[in-house]
């Protein structure tokens, strides 16, 4: 009797603690019952009922950066949602430009979950979603465009692919803050063109400063000869005068 009674104590101990869920701060637990969708738990000490409610289980993709540097990506299982605002490095990858350039770009993704139902039963994986979305709507914008504008307008790029991945992903409950294309990078030997273009350019304008310059100073000197012979034909222009005045007057005083 008194074995059936501790037993008994046991199984009800554990049944209430299955029956109790603490939610961490900035994180949410979708339960369901039977299947169904019943509530959103928030932080804090919740109550459900046991071996009838159950959290819902959500993939979230985690990477793990090894000593090496090289990082690896793998989806994981788990009963939480994190509100707070998440960071997606997607690997580096190869798209095609409007004259036809292939072009490596490496992007990185911030977005929060704001709908925490959409986010679990809208899409069946949500972070592979988001990926692949944001792949696809990357090689579409590239796609338009043209290597050197390409290179040049990577904030363009950055508002216009955060506006369209923002205005896809709202069915999913997700809000897209923001998105940087940290590095575009060329092929080797267009690479080495546009160094060699660059270095002629510099070369350019620094022959058409010193051109510039030099036909400044003769300009410059030309003035300045210009001046010191006008100023030369005065001075003499006035010393005949003076001369003349001279004559004139001694001629006058012998006159008297």
């Amino acid at each position: 009797m008194e074995t059936l009674l501790v037993v008994l104590v046991i199984t009800a101990i554990a049944i209430v603690i299955k029956g109790c869920i603490i939610v961490e701060q900035q994180e949410v637990v979708i339960i369901q019952r039977l299947g169904k969708y019943k509530e959103t738990l928030s932080a804090g000490l919740n109550f459900i009922v046991p071996f009838i409610d159950t959290p819902k289980g959500i993939y979230r993709k985690v990477s793990t950066t090894y000593p090496d540097g090289r990082t690896y990506s793998y989806m994981q299982k788990s009963t939480r949602l994190d509100l707070r605002e998440t960071v997606y490095d997607f690997p580096r990858q190869n798209v095609i430009t409007k004259d036809n350039v292939s072009i490596s770009i490496n992007a990185v993704l911030y977005f929060q979950i704001i709908n925490p139902e959409k986010a679990v039963y809208g899409v069946e994986n949500l972070s592979e979603a988001i990926e692949k979305l944001t792949q696809t709507t990357l090689r579409q914008l590239i796609g338009k465009l043209e290597l050197q504008e390409t290179l040049v307008s990577r904030d363009k790029i950055n508002e216009e692919l955060r506006g369209i991945l923002d205005s896809a992903s709202d069915k999913w409950g997700v809000k897209v803050n923001r998105i940087e294309l940290q590095d575009i990078t060329p092929p080797s030997d267009i690479q080495a063109a546009m160094d060699k273009q660059m270095k002629a350019e510099r070369e350019k304008r620094a022959m058409i400063y010193e051109a510039e310059g030099e036909k400044e100073s003769s300009i410059r000197i030309a003035e300045g000869q210009k001046e010191a012979a006008i100023r030369k034909a005065e001075g003499e222009k006035e010393a005949t005068i003076l001369k003349v005045k001279h004559k004139n007057r001694a001629s006058e005083h012998l006159i008297s």
